[in-house]
């Protein structure tokens, strides 16, 4: 099993069931227009990513990635500009009290108060890459699929990627992506690009139309992925076919 099957695998059950089984409770996890979605392969994971980082451009909110704040591509944009900020991750190794204690004792009441104020701003003291908080986007070809990569410095939940993808061409799709919002400003996707995108199985021409019309093709769908998973999928639990199948096809290859 690749790395990828065993990634979505461990996301197949819908998030609504999951937190309703843990809560012993029945009824709608999501409010109004918010749902959850299976993503059942790498097109479809890549595709998602994509259009997650692109809301605030969709929304005229920021021109470019650049200019988006709250999206986890801004904050690898930025680290990759050795940007850093302060961390509220605690070190995990345990200070017994008595050590803990005797530090109290032992610092000047004026040097309690100085450090009490900075802990306020910065609980550890410490700075990290703007993106330390976030998984790796690319995923090591060389991990085993059960691989556990847990950071130990506390920092994310996880060391492991999920795109066989390095985070240069995703930038680099990520902003093309981000310039053909508007039909003026069309331009050739680069070869080399294209061909990122055929390896994974998405059809390099409707690229563009799978992100920016999101909706249209995995709207009213509960599974996203190319039409072979989704199929797959539908057949693991007992149906025909998703909603959006059939549309979905003309983006992939």
């Amino acid at each position: 099993m690749s790395d990828i099957s065993w990634f979505m695998r461990s996301l197949a059950e819908p998030i609504s069931r999951m937190a309703n089984k843990q809560d012993e409770c029945t009824g709608r996890f999501w409010e109004g227009r918010f749902k959850a979605q299976r993503i059942v392969d790498e097109a479809g994971l890549l595709a998602c990513s994509m259009y997650v980082d692109l809301n605030p451009v969709r929304a005229a909110m920021a021109s470019d990635p650049e200019k988006a704040p709250h999206t986890s591509a801004f904050d690898r944009i930025q680290a990759g500009h050795g940007k850093r900020i302060d961390s509220a991750a605690f070190d995990l190794k345990a200070v017994p009290t008595e050590e803990a204690a005797k530090r109290i004792r032992e610092t000047p009441v004026d040097e309690l108060r100085v450090k009490q104020k900075a802990k306020k701003r910065n609980p550890t003291g410490k700075r990290i890459r703007r993106d330390a908080w976030l998984a790796p986007l690319t995923l090591s070809p060389e991990k085993l699929s059960t691989d556990a990569e847990l950071n130990r410095d506390g920092l994310r939940a996880s060391d492991k990627g999920f795109l066989h993808v390095s985070i240069r061409d995703y930038l680099r799709l990520l902003r093309w992506t981000a310039k053909q919002g508007i039909a003026e400003a069309s331009e050739k996707l680069p070869k080399s690009l294209a061909t990122t995108l055929s390896q994974i199985g998405i059809d390099a021409s409707m690229w563009r139309d799978l992100v920016w019309e999101w909706q249209r093709y995995f709207g009213k769908s509960i599974c996203v992925g190319s039409p072979a998973a989704m199929r797959q999928d539908a057949e693991r639990c007992g149906k025909h076919h998703y909603s959006g199948q059939a549309a979905a096809s003309a983006c992939f290859t």
